[in-house]
């Protein structure tokens, strides 16, 4: 497949609606869960963990909790895998996929989707990552491995710090992706962690499943 590492278009105005941003967002699917990248992975006979018997299948129940002005996030921190990396800002590219960052120079990066919530306003707030590049495993890699109440920590540009939660993880076959349930604006502040998983079809150089954490924000600090 092809990854556009560069020349990306003006993003588009921010999507006004629930439809376009489904729309804008569902793309994800094809690009951050591709990759020839894998191909590493595969020829290895290794596997990204995947959602836990006691988390998947599960978003949590209905959270109501604090919120936090808009800033944009600086970076994310995972303690319970190991994770602990910048954000960058991406949009949407020209056919409405979202961006991704580049295989050969950001796949230690994640990404915040510029065009949802900033962390801890009220609705939900995306990050995507890649799962692995062409030299091995990437920023998400072990994102399957989180559990219900796992920590994620995402530094703000006003020096504050929103604390949120794991409250579900699970794996969707992208044939069968409800794009609606996991972008669709809740009543509290949310985070959804975006990678792909599941088997890897190196007839197509595409992953079948995408993984989602679900996550809500409980506290924050300076």
């Amino acid at each position: 497949m092809t990854w556009p590492q560069s020349g990306y278009s003006r993003p588009p105005v921010e999507p006004k609606n629930l439809r376009a941003l489904v729309a804008g967002v569902a793309g994800v699917l094809l690009i951050v869960a591709g990759a020839a990248a894998v191909a590493v992975t595969f020829a290895l006979q290794s596997h990204a963990p995947q959602p836990s018997p006691d988390a998947a299948g599960r978003t949590g129940p209905k959270v109501e909790g604090p919120w936090l002005r808009r800033s944009v996030p600086v970076s994310v921190t995972i303690p319970a895998i190991g994770v602990k990396s910048k954000v960058l800002h991406l949009g949407v590219t020209t056919d409405g996929a979202i961006q991704v960052p580049s295989l050969n120079t950001q796949a230690s990066d994640a990404a915040w989707y510029k065009y949802s919530v900033t962390p801890g306003q009220i609705g939900a707030s995306v990050i995507e990552g890649h799962v692995d590049s062409y030299t091995g495993p990437a920023v998400f890699y072990r994102l399957g491995a989180l559990r219900l109440g796992d920590r994620i920590d995402v530094r703000l540009a006003d020096r504050v710090t929103a604390v949120f939660r794991v409250i579900g993880v699970r794996e969707y076959l992208k044939s069968n992706f409800p794009a609606a349930t996991i972008y669709r604006p809740p009543d509290y502040a949310a985070l959804r962690l975006i990678t792909c998983g599941g088997a890897f079809d190196s007839a197509t150089g595409h992953y079948l499943s995408s993984t989602v954490v679900f996550a809500s924000l409980v506290r924050s600090r300076r």
